[in-house]
Formats: structure tokens, C-alpha cells, sequence
């Protein structure tokens, strides 16, 4: 017998969402750390002029995502599509001025329940609120052969794996070594605080006067955050995410990460890589 899981081979699924128009209460401010009303342009919907790569500090908005967020009006769908969606899986537009067009999962938001999926400038930018798209969901319970069994993988395409920089352990250096932006410690965790990774992104209190540079793609490991259910404080635990939305005014908040792996930090050890760090890139996705 052996405590190591079995591998078994990931399922696809068709998916269909679409793409979310911005909506506001009856006022039209949020308020901020310092006490100031602000107008949160960004916040869901398509974001054009952000692109993987980017700096997650060099806009005005307010949990910009780089791309088009998908919701259904369904709710028991709308559970289904961000519980299913893994990053990288094929998103295509099905009607509109760009229907055709191949894009891919870039992450996830919150709140509501979003699903990011980035494309082409031009075809974003011909795209509407309305819009469809599909989903080729395939992700959720797979994992490597090699994966200790203490690790857990989510919220991750098996295609994009071996493109990131994901090492495997060897007979002297047990586990898996992942390459990262930066490692944040648990009291800078934020909103996803007690929600399900697997539909939920971990937002960073992270601001640009903190000095760590971050961009869209980027992989990013918080200590002591244990993810595999609703995510929460263990100490002695690690957890990496990917960077798909900006930061935010809104205290509590910020760049919000979408977690691909969480496990004991004995087993799973990021390499703090700083600026000379490659995380998600558009030529991982095929996008141009």
C-alpha cells in the first residue's frame, strides 16, 4: 500500500458563460483605506488596455482584471462555470463581432463570481457585454505522477503545467520547488479569507508603497495559508496562486491571486525570484 494518490486521467467539460456588464448599486462610491469615496471603474465587465505583464499597480481602477470577466445568469450554472474553469482552459467566443475568436482562463474574482479570460486586443475590444462564450473546462482533480501526495493541485490546466515554472523534487530535494514573484506572509491575506479556492480568488493587502513589484501572470506564495477547502490560517502550510486581478483602494483587498497549489512548506517550497521571475504569459496561453 502507499499513500501517494492514483493518477487518473482529468475529465473535460463544455462550459458556457457570458460576458458581464458592470453593475452598481444605488451609489456609485466605494470607500477607501483612508476614509475617501472613490468610483470603482474596472470592477468586472471587459477591461481593455491590460495585458498579462502588466503591472498590477498602474491603474486607477479597482480590481481590474486583464480581460473579459464571464458570470451565467443561472446561478447553479454560474456555481458550475468558476468551480469547472481551470487557467488555461480554451475560452471561445460564440456570438458577437468576435465570435470565433480563442482566448484562454486567466484566473478568477469574487464576490459574485466571476471568471477571467483574456484574448486578443483587437478582439477584445470588439466584444460585448452579452456576449457568449464557451469554456473547455479540465483541470480540477488532476494531478501529476510525480506530485507528493501532500500537495494539492487546483484551478490549473494539465496542458500549462509543464510551462510553468513548476520543478519536480528529486531523491535528495524531496517535494516541489516553484518559482515566484514574491512570498507573502498570511497576515497580508485579505478578502477569500473562508471561501473555496477552487471558486475564489485570495486577494493581497498589497499596495505599490510596499515596493514588490507584481504583474498580471505573476506566481505569487503566501505562508501559513492552507487552501485545499476554504482557505484559512495553518501554520507551518504554503500556498501559491496566480495573479489575475489588480490591486484595489478597498481595505481588505487587493491584487487578487487564484491558487494553483497548496500544500506543507516542507513539501512545497517557492524560490523567491523577484524581478527575474516568469510566471503566466501570453505565449504560454497561444494568445498574441
Amino acid at each position: 500500500m502507499t499513500d501517494q494518490p492514483v493518477s487518473l486521467a482529468p475529465v473535460a467539460v463544455n462550459l458556457l458563460g457570458q460576458v458581464e456588464h458592470p453593475v452598481f448599486g444605488d451609489s456609485p462610491y466605494r470607500i477607501d483605506a483612508d476614509g475617501a469615496p472613490y468610483v470603482p471603474v474596472g470592477d468586472g465587465g471587459l477591461v481593455l488596455g491590460v495585458r498579462l505583464g502588466d503591472s498590477v499597480f498602474d491603474t486607477s481602477g479597482d480590481h481590474v482584471a486583464p480581460g473579459a470577466c464571464l458570470v451565467h445568469p443561472d446561478a447553479a450554472a454560474q456555481h458550475a462555470l468558476l468551480l469547472y474553469a481551470c487557467i488555461g482552459n480554451r475560452a471561445e467566443v460564440r456570438t458577437g463581432a468576435s465570435a470565433g475568436a480563442v482566448g484562454a482562463v486567466l484566473g478568477k474574482r469574487g464576490e459574485t463570481g466571476r471568471v477571467i479570460a483574456g484574448f486578443d486586443a483587437d478582439e477584445l475590444a470588439a466584444m460585448r457585454p452579452g456576449d457568449q462564450v464557451s469554456v473547455r473546462a479540465i483541470g480540477q482533480g488532476a494531478r501529476p505522477d510525480w506530485l507528493p501526495a501532500d500537495v494539492t493541485l487546483m484551478n490549473l490546466d494539465p496542458a500549462l503545467l509543464p510551462k510553468l515554472p513548476v520543478t519536480a523534487g528529486t531523491a535528495s530535494t524531496a517535494g516541489v520547488e516553484v518559482s515566484v514573484a514574491a512570498v507573502v506572509q498570511a497576515k497580508k491575506a485579505g478578502n477569500g479569507l473562508g471561501r473555496p479556492a477552487p471558486a475564489w480568488c485570495l486577494d493581497l493587502q498589497l499596495t505599490a508603497a510596499d515596493g514588490i513589484g507584481l504583474r498580471f501572470g505573476d506566481l505569487v506564495a503566501i505562508s501559513d495559508i492552507d487552501a485545499r477547502y476554504n482557505m484559512g490560517y495553518r501554520r507551518g502550510w504554503m500556498t501559491i496562486g496566480v495573479l489575475g486581478h489588480g490591486a484595489s483602494p478597498l481595505p481588505g483587498h487587493g491584487p487578487g491571486m487564484t491558487v494553483i497549489a497548496t500544500g506543507p512548506a516542507r513539501s512545497l517550497r517557492p524560490r523567491d525570484d523577484g524581478a527575474g521571475h516568469t510566471g503566466l504569459t501570453a505565449s504560454m496561453l497561444m494568445l498574441p
